[in-house]
């Protein structure tokens, strides 16, 4: 059996678009329907958690850098044969003054805590794929004006993620061209068609490109 560790924010945890923190069932999930594609072969651990940053400390929501939880859950988890990381909307809340660059640079520093956490089969490096997130949307927001500029900002992750995949060589997908906020909603979080696309797309490049 393989085991894959999905490391997201609130769209890979199932945030219903718009709702007061509801969350889509397990089998609308991205994870859920990740597990689905791949079937019993494969144990998908989904570690999803709400407003988590690539590797920033919030100042409004202590607790939420990413690169500070990572090695404990890859030290519970392991062994791991693939740890997915999909990070970085939460990096452009206004009040953050980040960029797609600085969030691909956080991205870049999970990489190192991944390679150097021996959390795979014989203490050695499981394979990676970073996830460049969906980009936001024009829409009214429920949440004050926290994602300003964002649309615009989120324009830079595919580039700026995919030279962090190439220089570090590690396995690369661009949500964007798979997935999009509906527009009618909150503007940062995808649906349940969203989720079933990018669960489809992302077991289809592990079939075919990783495993």
């Amino acid at each position: 059996m393989k085991n894959i560790l999905f490391f997201g924010d609130s769209n890979t945890w199932g945030f219903i678009p718009s709702s007061d923190f509801e969350r889509y069932p397990y089998e609308k999930r991205i994870c859920g329907v990740l597990q689905s594609q791949l079937g019993q072969s494969y144990n998908i651990i989904e570690q999803a958690l709400n407003g988590r940053m690539t590797a920033f400390d919030d100042p409004m929501n202590p607790d939420k850098n990413g690169s500070k939880q990572l090695p404990f859950i890859l030290d519970s988890q392991r062994p791991l044969d693939l740890v997915i990381i999909m990070l970085g909307v939460n990096d452009m809340k206004h009040y953050m003054s980040l960029t797609a660059i600085d969030s691909a640079m956080g991205i870049n520093k999970l990489i190192d805590i991944v390679k150097l956490s021996g959390c795979g089969e014989k203490r050695q490096c499981p394979e990676i794929l970073i996830i460049s997130p969906v980009q936001c949307v024009e829409a009214e927001k429920p949440f004050g004006r926290i994602f300003d500029e964002a649309p615009a900002k989120t324009l830079g992750f595919k580039s700026a993620y995919h030279e962090i995949a190439e220089s570090r060589k590690v396995h690369f997908l661009d949500a964007a061209n798979i997935a999009e906020p509906p527009a009618s909603e909150d503007g940062v979080h995808i649906d349940e068609q969203g989720a079933r696309a990018l669960g489809e797309a992302i077991a289809s490049l592990i079939e075919n490109k990783i495993f």
